[in-house]
C-alpha cells in the first residue's frame, strides 16, 4: 500500500493496464514450455471448424503455439495491444478483452476450414482493429492517434485476412474472424468508454452574457461621469 502510494497516478494506470496482458502472455508461454518440455501435441486443443466434439477449442486455442517463432510474435503483439487497450479504455478493457477473445473463436469456428486452428492470431486481429476503428468512431484526438500508431505499426495485417493462396498453412480464417469481431466491437460500444469532450454550449452562453452585463455596467458607469 505505501509503495502504491508512491506513485504517480500514471505510473498506478501504466501498472494496471500491463498486468492482465503479461498474466495471459505468462500462460502461453508456459502452455508452450510444457508441451515441448514433455513433448506432448497440444494441436487437438485448437479450433476444428463445425465439429462439436472440439467445442471447447473455442477457449483454449490462443494458447497452443506451433513453434518459437508463432509464439513469440504473437506475445509480443498481443501484450502492446492489450496493453493500449487497459491504458485507453480502462472502463471497457476486460469486456473488450473476454468478448474479443470468444467472438473471434466462435467466428472462426463457423467459417474456418477443417483444419486445426491454433494461436492467438484472431485475439490480436481483434484487438488491433477493435483500438484502430474504436478511435476513429470516438473522434476523441488520444485514440486517433492510437489508430494512427496502430496503422503505422499494423498496417499490413490487413493483408493476411484473405486466401491469397491455395492450401495457406496460415489461419487466414482466424485473422479475418479477429478483425470482424474487433470492428463489431468497435461499433457496438462506441458509446462506452472515453468519448471525445463535446463544448458547452450553455457556459459559452453565459459567459457571453457576462461580458455584455460588464460592457453595459462599464457604459453606464462613464456615462454617470
Amino acid at each position: 500500500m505505501i509503495f502504491n502510494d508512491r506513485l504517480s497516478p500514471e505510473k498506478r494506470k501504466f501498472y494496471h493496464a500491463v498486468f492482465v496482458p503479461l498474466i495471459v502472455s505468462v500462460m502461453m508461454i508456459l502452455v508452450f514450455v510444457l508441451e515441448k518440455g514433455m513433448e506432448w501435441d497440444f494441436s487437438a486443443g485448437g479450433i476444428m471448424p463445425r465439429d462439436f466434439t472440439h467445442l471447447s477449442g473455442i477457449l483454449t486455442y490462443v494458447f497452443v503455439h506451433a513453434d518459437v517463432g508463432h509464439l513469440f510474435n504473437n506475445v509480443f503483439s498481443f501484450i502492446l495491444l492489450s496493453t493500449c487497450l487497459y491504458y485507453f479504455y480502462n472502463e471497457l478493457a476486460y469486456k473488450i478483452m473476454f468478448l474479443s477473445y470468444l467472438f473471434s473463436g466462435v467466428l472462426l469456428w463457423t467459417i474456418g476450414r477443417e483444419s486445426w486452428h491454433i494461436g492467438a492470431s484472431g485475439w490480436i486481429y481483434a484487438l488491433a482493429f477493435f483500438l484502430f476503428f474504436s478511435g476513429l468512431i470516438r473522434r476523441h484526438v488520444p485514440l486517433i492517434a492510437m489508430s494512427l500508431i496502430i496503422t503505422f505499426l499494423y498496417g499490413s495485417m490487413v493483408w493476411h485476412i484473405f486466401p491469397w493462396k491455395v492450401n495457406d498453412p496460415i489461419s487466414w480464417e482466424g485473422h479475418l474472424s479477429g478483425g470482424i469481431a474487433g470492428l463489431l466491437l468497435s461499433v457496438i460500444y462506441r458509446k462506452e468508454g472515453p468519448q471525445r469532450e463535446e463544448p458547452d454550449w450553455d457556459e459559452d452562453e453565459d459567459a457571453d452574457e457576462d461580458a455584455e452585463s460588464d460592457a453595459e455596467y462599464k457604459d453606464e458607469n462613464y456615462l454617470s461621469n
